[in-house]
């Protein structure tokens, strides 16, 4: 008995050390873009849409899995193994996709922190600058520890919206036979709902995140060793972010599309959504929560960039080096945020339909990657006894399939 629960005890302590990485990654799903586009989901089509949480967070779990594997048994960031076995041209050309997709998304972040703010009356043109410089100033003058330590308490924040889901009283009978019933075949003849269906997988799934992780699981030091207790760190991050993305859908449904709100144009819009929780302090909440994980994304996406970018084409990278140590990797971050930020101060910029459109961007890109990873993690010779499972590649190479089939409905349908 003692020893069991010396062996318990053991294995939590495990779970605490390598705990982070996993979990901050799949919390920074649930940003600017993914709020957005998680509301506009339920404000348009209701509950009918809840089908595809399951199939997502399955989808999810196995592909940041294969991240964190990746980077614990080859201690290695992804783009630096693309560049080693791929070679350096084709390494060079998904560094650009990732730079163009990944600015989208941190445009999206800065839009979520101007159209939080902006429900107290506050202009963009002040709140944008102001917070570029304050996430600016937290990576670069932070360490990877203390950065770390941040995140994680942000991440604590998203209950708001699981409070949300219960007391915007719902019909949770029909809730939950959404979320187990196959989608309608008249579905996939709309251009509007694979559209929808697609940015629900790119916000959740999206490109940049397999990058960030797997250069986190690197940086963090963990290795094959730690790799059982990593795996739960990314298994419970990837459950509690979608738990999340599905009280979110379940709270706009049951108040917009309930409503009548079936498109939502601003922030103020979809704070209606959290009217039921504070009542009059919902666009309070609100804000609160789009901010929160706004500013917790623009930190998080640039860096992603930046560590991919670098190790991708053989610079020195890390959060723990100084800017002198790492001037590409810094200077990158930087530019990245000055440029995201200032495209949010063109004047009449639609927020909330660049928020959605840059998660659809990711759903398309996503298959790309997904490649990349399959074809490494099944490589014996890189990965030894860690290479993936029957399972593990008939669940990815299903969602590469299944992204590229509804990318190509949606442009057979918009035409």
């Amino acid at each position: 008995m003692k020893y069991s629960l010396r062996q318990w005890k053991a294995r939590v302590l495990l779970l605490l050390a390598v705990i982070g990485p996993g979990f901050i990654t799949a919390n920074v799903d649930n940003d600017a873009g993914g709020i957005f586009t998680y509301s506009q989901a339920g404000a348009q089509f209701g509950y009918s849409l809840l089908w595809t949480m399951i199939p997502i967070t399955i989808a999810l779990i196995v592909v940041q899995e294969m991240a964190a594997r990746l980077g614990a048994v080859t201690g290695k960031g992804l783009s630096d193994l693309i560049r080693e076995e791929f070679g350096f041209r084709l390494t060079f050309l998904v560094m650009v996709t990732l730079i163009v997709t990944n600015f989208g998304n941190i445009v999206a972040e800065f839009a979520g922190i101007a159209s939080s703010l902006e429900l107290f009356g506050l202009s963009r043109y002040v709140v944008v600058p102001v917070a570029a410089f304050i996430v600016w100033l937290l990576v670069v003058r932070g360490t990877y520890d203390s950065i770390e330590k941040i995140f994680l308490t942000a991440s604590a924040f998203y209950v708001t919206y699981i409070v949300a889901g219960f007391l915007a009283h719902p019909d949770w009978k029909a809730a939950a036979f959404a979320t187990v019933t196959r989608p309608e075949a008249a579905g996939i003849r709309n251009y509007g709902y694979i559209y929808m269906v697609i940015g629900l997988v790119g916000t959740t799934i999206a490109p940049w995140m397999q990058f960030y992780l797997q250069a986190s699981v690197v940086e963090k030091g963990i290795t094959a060793r730690q790799y059982a207790a990593s795996r739960w760190d990314v298994i419970l991050g990837c459950i509690f972010t979608d738990v999340v993305a599905w009280f979110i859908i379940v709270a706009c449904a049951a108040t917009l599309y309930a409503n009548g709100h079936h498109d939502i144009g601003s922030a103020a819009d979809a704070a209606q959504a959290l009217g039921p929780l504070a009542g009059k302090y919902a666009r309070l909440l609100f804000a609160a929560g789009l901010f929160n994980a706004s500013l917790f994304a623009a930190s998080i996406l640039p860096i992603s960039t930046a560590y991919a970018v670098c190790e991708g084409l053989g610079f020195e990278s890390g959060l723990d080096k100084k800017f002198r140590e790492a001037p590409v990797f810094y200077w990158l971050y930087t530019v990245l945020i000055v440029l995201g930020a200032g495209v949010l101060l063109v004047p009449r910029l639609p927020l909330v339909y660049v928020s959605v459109l840059s998660q659809v961007a990711n759903g398309v890109v996503l298959p790309f990657v997904l490649v990349f990873m399959l074809l490494l993690t099944n490589d014996r010779e890189l990965m030894g006894s860690y290479t993936n499972s029957r399972r593990f590649n008939v669940i990815a190479w299903t969602t590469v399939v299944v992204m590229v089939v509804l990318t190509l409905l949606m442009a057979i349908t918009r035409r």
